[in-house]
């Protein structure tokens, strides 16, 4: 399984700070945050304090009780901005589920989406599918995609998009033997407009990443 050794070296103790940072921003303690991600305080204490080294599994379940994408836990945004604008070239490619992907946006601000550009490699062969709540909406810039969900496979040509529910199990590979590239919009936490904010509350508290 894949750890941040995969990451820039150093980053453990930005990550740390960041989920400290998040936390106090909802005024969990360590007894909070633990009840919600099923992980001990004792273990999330020392990954704060940037001398534990997580799987993308657990990223994934500590991103999910915060309602906001992995890619989150590793950004410096600008809190203060009304508008977020990403240069382009501004943010680090990363390295996640045999894919490279890049935030496109600040998911740490109340959006329900979280815009990501991917790029995938010719060969994902060893990678499992994928699971997450929420939903996802692929476009594919460049190259040819196949997207699996639920073992049902789908060809996608350059300008084509798929929507689908997270959910599912889910993977995406290049097709051709050729390196492609799209652009993925999830929504960890999917809204219907009758949901009050106190059912978003209690659905980001149950979101599994």
């Amino acid at each position: 399984m894949a750890t941040i050794h995969d990451y820039a070296s150093g980053i453990g103790a930005s990550l740390g700070h960041r989920i400290h940072s998040m936390r106090e921003s909802r005024d969990w303690t360590l007894d909070d945050l633990a009840e919600r991600t099923g992980l001990s305080k004792a273990y999330l204490s020392r990954l704060e304090a940037g001398e534990r080294q997580p799987s993308i599994q657990t990223l994934g379940e500590i991103a999910g009780v915060f309602g906001v994408s992995i890619a989150a836990l590793f950004e410096h945004p600008d809190e203060s901005a009304d508008c977020v604008v990403v240069r382009g070239g501004s943010t680090t490619a990363r390295a996640a589920n045999g894919l490279f992907f890049r935030t496109l946006s600040s998911t740490t601000k109340p959006f329900n989406i979280h815009p990501i550009g991917v790029t995938i490699p010719a060969d994902r062969s060893g990678h499992q599918t994928y699971r997450h709540d929420g939903e996802e909406w692929l476009y594919v810039t460049v190259g040819r995609v196949k997207v699996t969900v639920n073992e049902i496979e789908h060809a996608l040509e350059t300008g084509d998009a798929a929507h689908y529910d997270s959910r599912l199990p889910h993977r995406i590979d290049a097709l051709d033997g050729i390196e492609a590239r799209a652009i993925l919009v999830a929504c960890p936490i999917p809204l219907t407009l009758n949901q009050s904010s106190d059912s978003r509350e209690l659905a980001a508290g149950r979101f599994v990443g």
